[in-house]
């Protein structure tokens, strides 16, 4: 994919479903009675392995693209799957469904691609076999494949030492089959989502500062899920809009859930012209249309509590800083390391390669604004997030940019490139 610079960018855009959102309509969906109806679904492919691995357990799903159908088959009416369970590149579907795996009356294997066996999956194991869960990673490497014998499980208490929701939604789905009350406490709060949708299917949870507790379900009960645009995706466009000259971008009905929308704020904290109009709330979760003007932007500190509401917005962020002025300091991110690629040194050499300041640090980066960048050859790492990134940052280069492994964006947002190419002024 080769990228030059662009002179304006004008219009709305709606941008997919919320990933996080999609992932989870299916699986309680699927362990849920009744029929659940998601519209809105993100059809990419991290999700489509969401739905893969849930039709071979015996559930019938429709999907007919933006609108799919979960026939769900009840808390314990899952059946033994008779291959792997393929995850393909999704963090969240291994890590989310491993919890409801650990509880089931069969054996699984839970495998993905080449990204997903380097990437940790001690951060549930640990839980999941203190609730008394069997679960073994292959190869002893705490990645997977991972092989799960269903057994009986404990309600129990866990302090996590990261503050991430796919770890605590694993928990807390496990804890839908234990036989006493599960309670996760997180450093800093994490995204929500699956809390809010326990709560629309009936489960008895409940949050207390940066603790949750969910007592163990009888059943769940089927509801509608109309699933709002992933701000996660929003943010390119918002990058865009705010670093390109003569600019004006609207995302139409994106979630603005509160532990999520820190790039809203950090985009507020480096003065961007940011509007937000609320649109409304579905399943708990408030939707706005966001506007974005061409900016004058400064450089800002961002880290603490923040950083667990805009984890994947960090490569875009660090795009973002190098057209402020001064220095921006990311701080607090040690997860980057652990994403689809090392984001803390994958966004570092590529953006060195454009002519930017900037140096990585333990657990961030620091960016010194207002180098002008050029145009280089970016290597994705094939992974999603970094590749949306660098497209941004190539519409406002010298030159021309090649990003290698360019269509990895189609993990959450097909259709990227063609939606940006529609707001680019001729």
């Amino acid at each position: 994919m080769k990228l030059s610079r662009v002179h304006g960018l004008s219009g709305e855009v709606t941008v997919p479903g919320d990933k996080s959102i999609s992932h989870r309509s299916i699986m309680l969906g699927s362990i849920a009675k009744g029929n659940t109806e998601v519209e809105g679904f993100l059809q990419g492919a991290d999700c489509l392995s969401s739905i893969a691995c849930f039709r071979k357990m015996g559930v019938e799903i429709e999907n007919n693209g933006d609108k799919v159908l979960v026939h769900g088959r009840g808390l314990r009416g899952l059946k033994a799957p008779d291959s792997i369970l393929d995850v393909g590149n999704s963090g969240t579907t291994t890590r989310l469904m491993s919890g409801i795996l650990a509880a089931q009356p069969f054996v699984s294997t839970v495998n993905g691609d080449a990204s997903i066996q380097k990437r940790p999956m001690k951060r549930i194991i640990t839980p999941l076999s203190q609730m008394g869960a069997d679960i073994r990673s292959l190869r002893g490497n705490d990645c997977t494949p991972l092989e799960i014998h269903g057994t009986n499980l404990h309600g129990i208490h866990y302090d996590s030492p990261v503050a991430s929701a796919q770890v605590k939604s694993a928990i807390l789905l496990a804890g839908l089959y234990a036989d006493g009350e599960t309670s996760v406490t997180e450093p800093e709060v994490s995204r929500n989502h699956t809390e809010l949708m326990f709560e629309e299917f009936g489960v008895d949870i409940r949050t207390e500062g940066k603790s949750v507790y969910v007592k163990p379900a009888d059943e769940l009960y089927a509801k509608k899920v109309i699933v709002p645009g992933d701000i996660s995706s929003a943010t390119y466009f918002l990058v865009a809009a705010a670093i390109t000259p003569n600019s004006c971008v609207t995302v139409k009905n994106v979630g603005i859930n509160p532990t999520r929308d820190g790039i809203l704020r950090v985009l507020s904290d480096m003065g961007a012209d940011v509007t937000v109009e609320k649109t409304s709330g579905e399943i708990g979760e408030p939707t706005a249309d966001v506007t974005v003007r061409t900016s004058d932007l400064k450089g800002c500190v961002v880290g603490g509590e923040v950083i667990p509401t805009l984890i994947d917005e960090i490569p875009a962020i660090a795009i973002l800083a190098c057209f402020a002025d001064g220095e921006t300091i990311i701080k607090d991110a040690a997860e980057l390391k652990v994403k689809e690629s090392n984001r803390i040194d994958v966004m570092v050499d590529n953006l060195k390669k454009m002519g930017a300041d900037i140096e990585a640090t333990e657990d961030g980066m620091i960016i010194r604004g207002g180098r002008p960048l050029h145009g280089a050859v970016i290597d994705s790492h094939l992974d999603h997030r970094v590749a949306m990134s660098f497209a941004v940052a190539a519409m406002n280069a010298e030159g021309e940019t090649e990003i290698t492994g360019a269509e990895c964006v189609d993990i959450s947002y097909p259709g990227f490139y063609e939606d940006m190419r529609k707001l680019v002024k001729l």
